[in-house]
């Protein structure tokens, strides 16, 4: 699902982009400062440890999804939540930038 977002050239729509969210929130929970998944739509069992290859792609995917032609922002901005989606976003993209151990 990363790849296929963060592969989406920009003049391509990208839709369902949702799940790569989810991914990414995914891969930024076992990193230092990421949000634990709480959520009864998440894994039962705690995963194991992701590849650390994962963090530099779910970072691509996310600046994907904020990028042009990408459903999920059109949809969040025509609800006129668009900042807040976008906020949500940079925070996630925050904790999966970061330098390892910081």
């Amino acid at each position: 699902v990363l790849t296929a977002a963060a592969g989406t050239a920009e003049q391509d729509y990208l839709d369902s982009g949702e799940e790569a969210v989810a991914a990414a929130a995914l891969v930024a929970a076992q990193r230092p400062g990421g949000e634990p998944v709480t959520t009864a739509y998440g894994p039962k069992d705690p995963l194991p440890p992701l590849p650390a290859d994962l963090r530099p792609l779910a970072v691509r995917a996310l600046d994907r999804l904020t990028g042009t032609n990408a459903e999920p922002f059109d949809l969040w901005e025509e609800a006129g939540a668009g900042a807040e989606w976008l906020a949500g976003i940079a925070a996630l993209r925050a904790v999966l930038a970061a330098a390892p151990g910081e």
